[in-house]
């Protein structure tokens, strides 16, 4: 590629292990979208899958190549493949998102003189040497970004020796507040989604969408839920019924072992989760394992909702303890009980103080915009030490 090609329409290359859904991936496509609006060109490598098609709408080129393999011996040929991806693209920066794309995209970069960024979205805690020296691949490109505090805390505590802590930049994920917008959802949309999840007509929800995870805290919750002992009150796992027979078998005997059957919801994930926050009362999110970012908190806060969520981890930034949500102890299911008797006694009055508060609060510090416009940032400041 040209130096003048390169100035004027940089070519960013993200590259990520699949194109399905999740916060990676929703991240990717937003950020391809900026680097279009910005009048760049985007570019993503990935195995594939379903959000390839959205790319290629946005006007981004897409390539598919196993980047997501963790096999060494695969590598040098999947390495040579890309390295000529790299070239007819003209490639001016490669973002990677995660440590098997890490592994095989920044030695290509480095050899061929590409400027590099890696997004750290995982709680990257080694468990033993051999994942030391597997995840820290990703601190030696060129800008590294944490999606949270928690995250580069993280980095710093495990990897201070590979990555100082003042070369890390947080860049929290952001979600799109336009599409996650009270005023934006229609009554149509509220009650098709309702009839979809054979909800209650009246009482209360509670409310944790999640992957059928055991980590997501859906267990824990049915406790907390059961302790209240309020028959106004229904739980609706949304995304557990996408689970395997057996998961969902586990969470349906515990709630009849805490009387909860007649009050529990297990449905698959929803296409509108706009409107499906919007039936709830207070949204949970009770992972036992400390969230790298939340981003059930973000959407939840943008929708207004209140939010429940343990002490730790990524919620501790997007969550005002008192003010747009609580904060309970982490796996204490009295506490998490506790405070989830505080968002349903909620006077109609407060609920609406706290719905203007939560929203601000997530326009403000957690906006797809901002998101997109710190990383291009980070991409600007690469590309002009690159022409200098």
């Amino acid at each position: 590629m040209s130096e003048s090609h390169s100035i004027t329409r940089p070519v960013i290359v993200q590259i990520l292990p699949a194109l399905n859904r999740g916060g990676v991936e929703r991240g990717t496509v937003e950020i391809a979208r900026a680097i279009i609006d910005r009048g760049y060109k985007a570019v993503v490598v990935s195995n594939g899958g379903l959000f390839e098609s959205q790319l290629v709408k946005l006007g981004a080129t897409v390539h598919r190549l196993p980047v997501h393999s963790k096999n060494p011996i695969r590598w040098p040929l999947i390495r040579s493949r890309l390295a000529s991806i790299l070239q007819s693209e003209g490639a001016d920066i490669v973002h990677v998102r995660s440590r098997a794309p890490a592994w095989i995209a920044l030695p290509v970069a480095k050899r061929l003189s590409i400027a590099t960024v890696a997004t750290i979205h995982s709680k990257f805690v080694p468990q033993n040497a051999i994942k030391h020296i597997y995840n820290r691949k990703m601190l030696k490109a060129d800008s590294v970004i944490a999606i949270s505090d928690f995250i580069k805390s993280i980095i710093v505590k495990y990897y201070r020796q590979h990555r100082p802590a003042d070369s890390v930049t947080v860049i929290h994920r952001g979600v799109d507040t336009a599409i996650f917008d009270p005023s934006s959802v229609t009554q149509y949309r509220i009650i098709r989604e309702a009839e979809r999840l054979n909800l209650p007509e009246d009482g209360y929800i509670v409310m944790l969408p999640a992957r059928p995870t055991s980590w997501k805290g859906h267990e824990v919750l049915i406790n907390a839920v059961a302790a209240l002992n309020r028959l106004d009150v229904t739980l609706l796992l949304l995304g557990a019924g996408d689970g395997s027979p057996r998961f969902v078998a586990g969470l349906e005997h515990l709630a009849r072992k805490t009387g909860l059957d007649g009050r529990l919801r297990i449905a698959a994930s929803s296409d509108d989760m706009p409107s499906a926050l919007m039936l709830a009362d207070v949204i949970a999110m009770p992972s036992v394992v400390p969230e790298p970012f939340g981003r059930v908190a973000v959407e939840a806060g943008a929708m207004g909702r209140p939010i429940v969520a343990f002490n730790h981890g990524g919620a501790i930034e997007s969550v005002l303890n008192g003010q747009t949500g609580w904060l309970a102890e982490p796996r204490d299911i009295a506490d998490l009980s506790n405070a989830l008797g505080k968002a349903l006694d909620l006077s109609q009055a407060k609920r609406s103080k706290l719905a203007k508060k939560a929203r601000a609060h997530i326009i403000k510090s957690f906006s797809k915009e901002k998101m997109c416009q710190k990383t291009l940032e980070i991409y600007d400041e690469l590309l002009q030490k690159r022409a200098g």
